[in-house]
């Protein structure tokens, strides 16, 4: 049998995607990290700075908000002026903030440096995704979107454990100086080995009024989740009519726009609409699991703050051992089947930890399948919408993937809260017995599993249509 040298062109596109992979890799890790290892801190922040609990908490609201509001926007304004170009300008962006963080004199100095980390982290969200359908083979790419959610997942659950560590020691200041070094290297990375830009044959404007219009939108529902602690009043109820109202008027400014951010047949897609209401409801899911996982670990079990941040560190570790094998069986059993048996496995963990008596057990194993879960759902279900998409709407797309995750992050931390709450029968916890703490809990998963439930009604009744439909391919 002949044997014929390896081909260097075949070798060199190989390595080239790695270095490629490596790049977008850091991309993401450092955005959820920085979301994550950041709560940890407010405490420290607030004795800091000698502000209240309310004051500090707008540290982490400025980035989520900035990140939420723009995400969207970024991913159109990357097709326009170039993905590889932004890409790197957000990684600039997010360094260069990370050291404002760190010698920030007063909190309303760090609340603004923390608004723009988070643009720099919309940018670098909106636009890996992006990049993958653009450089990684399409027989590949469930595996390259499993290694992201990998790098997502280790991102949140190396937050609280290295935040914890870096406050005890250096102090508060290196939750943000943590990020330089990651920083400088992804930034050489793209600049080494993402494909440069192709100019444009023509330059489309830009939707400067849409864009606003859906920032003032997504910002005005933001705060209506975040604002008052889960306690809905007047205000909450006056934001969440903004933003309405808000809608109303983007969808009529997007129909007279000569190049609209979001073109309204897209939401016409029923595929491409499943796929974002799927990863909403699931993202509320998982952000339960975040919101009263804390509460029933201390009260239940009487556990001190360590002992709950390791147990809490389960569910994103299991999903990040699952991300990769998860792009191998979506790359294997393609993107519906690995969808299905992706929200199966949470809708398990959900019901168990709705109806198995309190232990610690009982609790550790339902948390690794929810999590492992959701690791495989969402590499199915971004490979999914993403597979089908022209290089012009790449961007667009994948903000809009974030977007949804991110608008299921922050509604999962006030309706999922507040129905804990409700549950529970009490608003201070620190007096909650154990009994009235494990009620909340089964109460809030029995509601969790309602909503996979419906989440995987939605994908079976949408199998028969195509991610993202023909039209997709014609440009903005």
């Amino acid at each position: 049998m002949k044997l014929y040298p390896p081909n260097p062109a075949v070798m060199q596109n190989a390595a080239s995607a790695r270095w490629v992979l490596a790049s977008l890799s850091l991309a993401i890790l450092l955005p959820s990290l920085s979301t994550s290892i950041a709560n940890v801190g407010l405490p420290a922040l607030a004795q800091a700075f000698n502000a209240t609990f309310q004051q500090v908490q707008w540290v982490v609201i400025a980035y989520l908000l900035a990140m939420t509001t723009l995400i969207v926007s970024v991913g159109r304004l990357g097709e326009l002026a170039g993905r590889r170009r932004l890409l790197m300008t957000g990684i600039l962006l997010f360094t260069l903030a990370s050291i404002l963080c760190a010698i920030a004199p007063t909190l309303n100095w760090l609340i603004a440096a923390r608004a723009v980390q988070g643009l720099g982290a919309a940018m670098m969200m909106s636009l890996t995704m992006a990049f993958v359908g653009e450089v990684i083979p399409k027989e590949k790419t469930g595996s390259a979107m499993g290694l992201l959610g990998s790098m997502s997942a280790v991102g949140t659950a190396l937050g609280p454990s290295l935040g914890g560590v870096l406050i005890a020691g250096p102090g508060w200041q290196a939750i943000f100086l943590i990020n330089i070094p990651p920083g400088i290297l992804a930034f050489l990375l793209a600049q080494r080995h993402l494909p440069l830009d192709r100019p444009a044959a023509r330059r489309p404007r830009f939707d400067h009024l849409g864009t606003l219009l859906l920032a003032f939108t997504l910002a005005a529902y933001a705060l209506a989740m975040t604002m008052g602690r889960g306690h809905f009043g007047l205000l909450n109820v006056a934001l969440l009519l903004a933003a309405a109202c808000g809608t109303g008027l983007f969808i009529v400014a997007e129909k007279s726009a000569a190049a609209p951010l979001i073109r309204l047949d897209l939401l016409r897609n029923v595929a491409l609409n499943t796929g974002l209401a799927t990863s909403a409801l699931v993202a509320t899911v998982i952000m339960a699991t975040l919101v009263v996982g804390p509460f029933y670990l201390s009260r239940a079990f009487g556990l001190d703050a360590t002992h709950v941040g390791l147990l809490m560190s389960i569910g994103p570790i299991a999903a990040a051992l699952t991300g990769v094998p998860a792009g191998k069986i979506t790359d294997h059993l393609g993107t519906l089947p690995s969808t299905l048996i992706g929200l199966s496995s949470m809708a398990a963990g959900c019901f168990a930890l709705a109806l198995l008596p309190a232990s610690l057990g009982g609790y550790i194993s339902p948390m690794v399948l929810i999590t492992s879960g959701y690791a495989l759902f969402q590499t199915a279900n971004n490979t999914a919408v993403m597979g089908g998409i022209s290089k012009g709407q790449r961007g667009l797309i994948s903000g809009l993937l974030n977007l949804s995750r991110n608008l299921g992050l922050i509604t999962g931390a006030s309706l999922m809260g507040a129905v804990f709450v409700m549950a529970a029968g009490t608003n201070t916890f620190s007096s909650a017995s154990p009994e009235a703490v494990t009620h909340g809990l089964n109460i809030t998963f029995v509601l969790a599993a309602g909503l996979i439930l419906l989440a995987i009604v939605m994908a079976i009744k949408a199998y028969r249509i195509q991610p993202v439909k023909p039209m997709l391919s014609r440009r903005a």
